[in-house]
């Protein structure tokens, strides 16, 4: 049976999973998630908690963009590995994963929806605090990246899916500053890779969306 993935291509977590699928041109069938598609209703029902992405297999759910790239790497194994097979080299991987995931994506996250919210319910101090981390996160990943091609060493990983959506939208809502070098040269060469490229032409039409507004590049 084939794969269904219920997501949207302008979301940041459904993005680190296609990049997955694109890396090792895994079939599947996409299921659109917008107030106006029937899939809305489906996915409500396969996942109550409402949080894209979720993958079906066979009748199975599969839900969370880290487990569904471990389960694509176990059920379905393409030519690229996105996880090693060495338990001890794997936690490199899920390391900088939960880095991305945490550290960057969330409180990226957390100025986005601030943004959508009235006014009067804005949290001016929350949004603070975010962007201070984001410059934490940013100054040590510049660190941790230095000598490295990928996330977690030479190979394109799980975390490498991770850190593509992260960086993205985080330097659109609080850009990496110039003296961070090497993790604004590691976010170009995420977004020249083939699979990262697609994912972010996809979500091309929907940039007006973006509720602090899009900057005109990448």
């Amino acid at each position: 049976m084939a794969l269904t993935l219920y997501a949207h291509p302008f979301s940041s977590y459904c993005q680190k999973v296609l990049i997955a699928l694109y890396e090792n041109g895994t079939p599947f069938e996409l299921r659109l998630l917008a107030p106006d598609q029937p899939a809305a209703q489906e996915f409500a029902t396969l996942w109550p908690v409402k949080r894209m992405p979720v993958l079906v297999d066979d009748g199975r759910t599969v839900v969370e963009s880290s487990v569904i790239i471990e389960h694509l790497g176990l059920c379905h194994p393409g030519p690229v590995r996105l996880m090693p097979e060495d338990p001890r080299a794997a936690l490199p991987v899920r390391t900088m994963d939960r880095v991305f995931d945490n550290y960057v994506m969330t409180p990226m996250q957390r100025i986005v929806f601030d943004a959508i919210r009235a006014p009067s319910d804005r949290d001016p101090h929350g949004v603070a605090e975010a962007r201070a981390l984001l410059d934490t996160a940013y100054r040590w990943l510049d660190g941790a990246l230095t000598g490295q091609g990928w996330a977690a060493g030479d190979a394109f990983s799980l975390a490498d899916c991770a850190a593509a959506p992260s960086l993205f939208y985080a330097d659109w809502v609080h850009p990496i500053a110039e003296e961070f070098g090497t993790l604004r040269a590691y976010r170009q060469r995420l977004l020249a890779r083939p699979s990262f490229a697609r994912a972010v032409d996809e979500a091309r039409p929907y940039r007006r969306f973006f509720p602090l507004g899009a900057p005109d590049r990448d």
